[in-house]
Parts: structure tokens; C-alpha cells; sequence
């Protein structure tokens, strides 16, 4: 790839929270470590360690499955607020390496590298670079995917893991979709693909030669054409939304459709620590946030709510963030994906001097800010932001 051609990695950490808890107890390592709920309660996995999922365990599974297919391993509840500090400390070296980043969950992010060839030298030193930049400061492994384009990236990232890195130079899209299955293909969800099966298409071979009006009729326009673009690697727009200066969000797309109300609300905790943090990095405010839904069938919605003054903290927005699920979400249907945002972000100026610590929110929007600045002075400082008790759970969360 010359230094000129459009470059995106897509960056995913590996087995984000079992690697954090791996790594702050040493003793964990290379053992099955299963974040979740805890055995004899109901719940699912959050996730798991790879050491875990030789055994059958994934994300999303019952929490009683993985106990009988693994009763030997180590069982933690999520820690989401360590979780959130860690993923913003990596987000913070990302632009170390470009101005543009997509973040579009606690785990993964893309990092447009157009035009850095000069800085960092071609696609594959770029990206040891950056893998090793994360492990040195970090003490986590990433894996990544290179490509001319956000999809294609996408999809090279999930094609070696854990800890690699595959590289689509531009011409190639088509010969490395090929290799994959359809399971592989992003977006392409089980419904899609138990149609597919029925009309006997059963390889992306097979997928690539039905011709576009074709697939227009067997799936709907819209549906013929993302297969169409997607089995040749061409982006059909994918997180468009997110790289536009006037929005804030990010989202997390679930393994396995979740319905653990407390899954849910740790994600959107999460979700909420990332925008809130990201709103003080770039100085600026919002008063509307936006909450993104899409259920196991595959249909998405969004609600939004205007308050009268600036979403300042992480506990404001999460408040916020609930009121809203909980109007959108009857707790039955399983979710997908879960986005938060901010809408019509605009700049701010400096708070003039006056009382100090007025009231309770902006005492808390201070202490955020003061927090963002020890952690881009102190990178291993362990301060964070916590969360409130929920559902009685413990102050630390970890579950050990």
C-alpha cells in the first residue's frame, strides 16, 4: 500500500476483560477465566479467556452452561469501571498515531492511517508498532486488520486472533473474502444465513455469482445489496455515522443476543464512561443524547432525550442513559447491539472562575476532567470513575 492510498486498521483488544484480569493477577494466566455472572445465579458471560473457550465457552452463554462445561475455572463479575479506564488509556495511544479515531465499543476501534507512511513506515510496521505500543504500556495484546477500507478491515481483524495482524493490500479485497466463510462475512446474521442454506448457497464462492437483481429479489433490495458489496469487499458505509465532528458515540455489538438486564446496564455504563470522557478530551458539550437499540431480529431503533442544560458526568449520563432503555426495552427481546451518543456536540469555552464546586455536577465534572488529566500525566495511576451500587452489587465489582 503506497502512503497515499486510503489505510484503515481495525483494531480489536483480545479478550478484553479476561486479559485485564489476567494481567493484574498473574496467577490467572493461561488458565480459563470466565467474566459474568456468577455460578448458581442467573446470568450469562460477558466473556472469556481463550484458555476458557477450548472448553465451549463463549460469550452470551448461560451462566449454568459454562459452570458444566468448565466447573475448574475462575469466575468473575465484570469490573466495567477498571474496564472503561483501560480502554480509554488505549483509545489515548491510538492517537498517538492518528487524529482520526472510530471507537465503536469498549474493545475495538478503527484508526484511519492514510498518509502516515512517512511517520510510521508501510502497513505491516505501522501496525507492530502500534501491537507493540499497547503491550509495552498496556500489558494487553491487540489484533489487527489492514485495509484500503473500513469493512475489509473489519474483517482481516477477525481472520487471526489472538494477538495477530492480516493485511489486505487494495486489489486483493475479493481474494481474501473468498477464504472466509459466510459466518464470517460482517453483518451477514444467522437469518441471513439460514436463507442462504436453504437455497443450497453454502460457500462465499457460491454467494458471489448470483447476480445483483437476483439477490434483490431473494432478499430485499436493501438486503440484495449489502450481500452483493460485502462479498466483494466493498464498504457499504459502515460506522459512517460515528467519524462526523458534531457526534460523539459509540456502541457493542453482543456475541450472542443478550437479555441479561445486568449485562446490559454494565455495558451502557461502559458506554457511558467512553462519550462522557471523550466530551471532556475534546472541551466540549452536549445536552442530547441518543440511545441505539437492535434486537435479536435484526430491528434497530433510536430515542433520544434533550435536557435543559449540558450532560456533564459519567452518573448524569447513565442516568439518562437508563431512563431511556428502560422506555425502549421491555426486558423480553433480546439485544443485539446497544449504542450511546451525543448529538449536536459543540465547542465550549473555558468555565469562567467562580464558586468552586457549585453544585453536585459540576463538582463531579470537575473531578472527571481532573481524572483525565492525571491519566494522561500518570498512565498507571490506577484512579477511575466509579459506578454507583446497582442491583446490590459490591463496591469493587470484581467478584474475587
Amino acid at each position: 500500500m503506497r502512503s497515499h492510498q486510503p489505510l484503515w486498521f481495525h483494531v480489536d483488544m483480545d479478550a478484553f476483560y479476561a486479559a485485564i484480569e489476567q494481567r493484574d493477577n498473574p496467577d490467572l494466566r493461561g488458565k480459563p477465566v470466565i467474566i459474568g455472572a456468577m455460578p448458581g445465579s442467573r446470568g450469562v458471560v460477558s466473556t472469556c479467556s481463550y484458555e476458557a473457550r477450548t472448553f465451549g465457552v463463549h460469550s452470551a452463554m448461560p451462566i449454568s452452561q459454562a459452570y458444566r462445561l468448565c466447573p475448574d475455572g475462575t469466575y468473575i463479575r465484570p469490573r466495567m469501571e477498571h474496564y472503561s479506564r483501560e480502554s480509554a488509556k488505549i483509545m489515548e495511544e491510538f492517537y498517538d498515531f492518528s487524529p482520526r479515531i472510530i471507537q465503536v465499543s469498549i474493545d475495538e476501534a478503527f484508526i484511519e492511517m492514510t498518509g502516515t507512511g512517512g511517520i510510521f513506515g508501510p502497513p505491516e510496521q505501522a501496525a507492530m508498532k502500534l501491537k507493540n505500543r499497547i503491550r509495552e504500556r498496556i500489558g494487553l495484546t491487540i489484533t489487527v486488520g489492514a485495509a484500503a477500507n473500513r469493512l475489509v478491515a473489519k474483517m482481516a481483524s477477525a481472520y487471526q486472533k489472538p494477538d495477530g495482524l492480516t493485511i489486505v493490500p487494495p486489489g486483493t479485497e475479493e481474494e481474501f473474502i473468498r477464504k472466509l466463510e459466510l459466518k464470517d462475512l460482517w453483518g451477514v446474521g444467522r437469518k441471513s444465513r439460514q436463507r442462504l442454506e436453504e437455497l443450497n448457497i453454502r460457500t462465499v464462492d457460491q454467494l458471489i455469482k448470483i447476480p445483483k437483481d437476483t439477490l434483490g429479489t431473494l432478499f430485499g433490495r436493501a438486503g440484495g445489496e449489502y450481500l452483493y458489496q460485502v462479498c466483494r469487499g466493498i464498504d457499504p458505509g459502515i460506522y459512517d455515522g460515528q467519524i462526523k465532528s458534531h457526534s460523539i458515540s459509540n456502541e457493542h455489538t453482543f456475541g450472542i443476543d443478550c437479555k441479561d438486564s445486568q449485562a446490559v446496564e454494565d455495558t451502557l455504563f461502559a458506554l457511558a464512561h467512553g462519550i462522557v470522557f471523550r466530551l471532556h478530551r475534546e472541551n466540549a458539550q452536549s445536552r442530547t443524547l441518543v440511545l441505539k437499540l437492535r434486537l435479536g431480529d435484526f430491528s434497530t431503533s433510536t430515542i433520544q432525550k434533550s435536557l435543559d442544560h449540558p450532560i456533564r458526568t459519567v452518573e448524569e449520563c447513565f442516568d439518562l442513559a437508563l431512563e431511556l432503555l428502560k422506555s425502549k426495552w421491555d426486558r423480553r427481546n433480546p439485544i443485539r447491539l446497544i449504542g450511546l451518543g451525543f448529538s449536536n456536540v459543540e465547542g465550549t469555552e473555558k468555565v469562567q472562575q467562580g464558586e468552586l464546586f457549585d453544585d453536585p455536577e459540576d463538582r463531579r465534572s470537575k473531578v472527571e476532567a481532573a481524572v483525565l488529566e492525571l491519566q494522561k500525566k500518570y498512565g498507571d495511576l490506577p484512579i477511575s470513575k466509579g459506578r454507583k451500587f446497582i442491583r446490590g452489587t459490591d463496591p469493587d465489582g470484581d467478584g474475587r
